[in-house]
């Protein structure tokens, strides 16, 4: 067993490191304050080939596996988690399931301007009535001659009004079904625009197809086998959000640090109140025992094994640390933690969400269960 990263690896996390520190943490704030979309962060990182990670060299990407992928997310997501859930739901959700159940004209056609960031893509699965129980969603396909007429509405739909390109599920008589959508068509539109508590650089909204046309080319996968799609692009999207998880949870550990280093109370530095320094240690073990579950995950899937226990043990595990390291650093920062000045009042906000996206912690609990016990 070899925990040693390779220098490919390690120059791929470093150069996220950078981008993360350089390009995304010093607009973060205000980003949040405006609730302003990342769009120019986005086309930096597509010059680093950060949009492509999991599309094939050949059709242009940079083929980092999910391994690359989740190491690049949790560095810019440890600067601003919206720019990192913004670009796991670009590579994991939108172009990953092309990339696997995609057609070769459809990879040709869609895979390179992905990769490149000329398109930026979403996911749209839920519904009003249709979150956790992804199998009763009601937006309809219906067949007009060799086309397919969607109509429904999709609810909370990470960059559905900045998005070129979208899978959308809909229900056919066949069954669910997976269709690529181009925003910019008729019977397109964005209905309300979320106010959240956090990752509000992030856009969140709802989606309405009005007799949506769709050529019979933009199936994606065989008709009526959806939800086969939805679940194992799930799977490895899950593995996207442990890694803006452990990026919140990282930043929450490196604020505390420094924060504990510099300020004093009753004579002497934080850093030398016990209480501080258990709350510090517990989060960096943590930290370190939930990345290694992440990364086994994301080996995993890029070795073709089975992983849908593990992808949903890490999203488990990383997402209740986020909000745990970002709950400790609020109370070591104390009142200062509770104001705008510091940045963890963000990282607490931004938490929250990932117990909720990408399958809630119950559902991650059922999955594992069903997974040991059988259903």
């Amino acid at each position: 067993m070899d925990f040693q990263l390779t220098e490919e690896q390690q120059l791929i996390r470093q150069t996220a490191r950078d981008f993360a520190d350089q390009v995304v943490a010093p607009t973060a704030d205000v980003r949040d304050r405006e609730h302003r979309f990342p769009r120019d962060e986005f086309r930096q990182a597509a010059e680093l080939g950060f949009t492509g990670m999991l599309v094939p060299e050949e059709h242009g990407g940079s083929d980092l596996g999910t391994l690359g992928t989740i190491m690049v997310i949790e560095e810019i997501s440890r600067a601003c988690a919206s720019t990192g859930v913004t670009l796991s739901v670009h590579n994991s959700l939108t172009s990953n399931p092309i990339v696997k159940f995609g057609t070769d004209a459809q990879k040709k056609e869609w895979l390179p301007k992905l990769a490149s960031g000329e398109l930026l893509g979403a996911y749209a699965l839920s519904e009003a009535n249709a979150g956790s129980d992804a199998a009763a969603l009601t937006c309809k396909a219906t067949r007009d001659g060799d086309d397919w007429i969607l109509t429904g509405a999709k609810l909370w739909i990470t960059s559905g009004n900045e998005a070129d390109v979208m899978i959308v599920f809909a229900r056919a008589e066949e069954g669910i079904t997976a269709f690529i959508v181009e925003t910019k068509l008729p019977g397109f539109g964005v209905g309300k625009v979320e106010e959240k508590l956090g990752v509000r650089s992030s856009s969140t909204v709802e989606v309405v197809l009005d007799n949506f046309r769709v050529t019979p080319d933009r199936v994606l996968g065989e008709v009526g086998k959806g939800l086969k799609i939805a679940f194992s692009t799930l799977d490895g999207g899950r593995i996207g959000i442990c890694a803006q998880s452990l990026g919140i949870a990282q930043a929450s550990l490196d604020a505390s640090v420094k924060y504990a280093c510099e300020r004093e109370q009753f004579g002497k530095p934080l850093k030398k109140f016990q209480a501080i320094q258990w709350k510090i240690a517990d989060m960096a073990a943590e930290i370190e025992g939930a990345r290694l579950m992440a990364w086994k995950a994301a080996w995993l899937r890029d070795n073709g094994l089975p992983h849908t226990r593990e992808a949903a043990q890490a999203k488990l595990v990383c997402s209740r640390l986020a909000n745990r390291a970002a709950d400790h650093a609020v109370q070591i920062h104390g009142g200062a933690g509770y104001t705008t000045e510091f940045p963890v009042a963000r990282y607490f906000r931004d938490a929250r969400v990932t117990e909720i996206y990408e399958g809630t912690t119950e559902v991650q609990r059922i999955v594992i269960a069903r997974e040991l016990m059988g259903r």
